[in-house]
């Protein structure tokens, strides 16, 4: 049954639905305080990055003439941001849609989806580990204050009507202590941890590979990236605890992607962060690179990897490389899925029951 058709027929269901009201209005009061301002960008773009992990929609614009352009879903906003940063907009953040091709029937995963991505200024990434702290409590508590959320699974979650501590967040049946600092573990410590492997020891391919064989991974024409995934996947994040949230920081360098900076302590590894609630990858984060040599080398490796696996490479927004060789500020930016978000504060399982209209439904009858 299509999630309308639910709504027809059990209308007490959209206080589940209104919650995303709330938590827009949430986000927007919390950035009001802290005098960060909001900015609306495109979602439909002449041009993107070079992005080799991402696969996007690719339509074509014409003009009155009938002249054909190439144009694009934006996959993020981050481009449009970082312009505006490097003009000189300071502290700022955009609520927008944002599109990304292949994903589609997964439970945490929707193809087009809503995006929280925000900037600081002469700030690092462990400014944004607590604004991500701090923005998350606020919305609870906004939440927690008015709410009469109907779960997907009424019968199971019965007691959800009961008062619960401020800082506890209840998601399927398990409470989540919300309380800061939330735990902060690096990468290299995950990885003893959980995994007993010693990451310093496998970050070059020679040893990624030896010690995923020796556990029994496919190592076929797998990459470094693909091996570690595995074992990250498998026996680190499989084990995070789930009575709290945790921040993975300082990625091997190889997981940089585009923006991260690396540590100036130990260029192996970049001021990335990811934060996992309730086991939702929640936000990815990062100390942004100002190096324009290296972000360069960068777009030029994507560019090389698109190549290599087959894909139509998207055309390249030398705009946004102009931008950035006039200089982008000392900042942090991050990304932060608003779905994910309220599927937590919601209390459901997928991704699809914080959605009127998933994409899993709107295809499901198109052969």
């Amino acid at each position: 049954m299509k999630t309308w058709q639910q709504l027809k027929s059990h209308p007490q269901l959209f206080n589940r639905f209104f919650l995303r009201e709330k938590v827009l209005r949430a986000i927007r009061e919390y950035f009001y305080q802290q005098q960060v301002h909001e900015t609306e960008v495109p979602i439909l773009a002449p041009a993107l990055p070079a992005e080799s992990y991402l696969e996007v929609f690719e339509t074509t614009l014409l003009t009155r003439l009938r002249k054909k352009y190439p144009a694009y879903l934006t996959t993020s906003p981050e481009m449009f941001l970082k312009k505006l940063l490097v003009a000189g907009v300071g502290n700022c953040y955009t609520l927008t849609r944002s599109f990304r091709n292949t994903e589609y029937m997964s439970q945490s995963h929707n193809s087009e989806f809503t995006i929280l991505e925000w900037y600081r200024v002469d700030a690092d990434y462990k400014h944004l580990m607590k604004d991500v702290e701090e923005l998350f409590v606020f919305i609870h508590k906004e939440i927690q204050q008015n709410s009469n959320i109907i779960p997907a699974e009424a019968g199971i979650h019965s007691n959800r009507s009961r008062i619960k501590p401020e800082m506890t967040l209840l998601y399927q049946n398990q409470a989540i202590d919300l309380s800061p600092p939330w735990e902060r573990i690096s990468m290299v410590e995950a990885f003893a941890k959980f995994a007993r492997v010693d990451l310093l020891k496998i970050l070059d391919e020679g040893g990624m590979r030896n010690i995923a064989m020796a556990k029994g991974y496919s190592i076929h024409n797998a990459t470094w990236e693909e091996l570690f995934n595995q074992i990250f996947l498998n026996e680190v994040a499989a084990k995070f605890p789930q009575d709290r949230p945790i921040i993975i920081y300082d990625y091997p360098i190889q997981l940089a992607a585009l923006a991260a900076k690396p540590k100036n302590s130990d260029p192996r590894f970049a001021q990335r962060f990811e934060i996992y609630i309730g086991d939702i990858e929640l936000a990815d984060g990062c100390t942004e690179l100002t190096d324009i040599k290296e972000q360069e080398k960068r777009f030029a490796k994507e560019k090389k990897k698109i190549r290599k696996q087959g894909n139509k490479l998207p055309t390249v927004d030398h705009e946004f490389i102009e931008a950035l060789k006039l200089g982008l500020p000392n900042c942090a930016g991050i990304a932060l899925g608003v779905d994910r978000l309220i599927m937590l504060l919601a209390d459901v399982p997928q991704i699809q029951d914080t959605l009127y209209f998933p994409a899993s439904q709107l295809w499901e009858d198109i052969d």
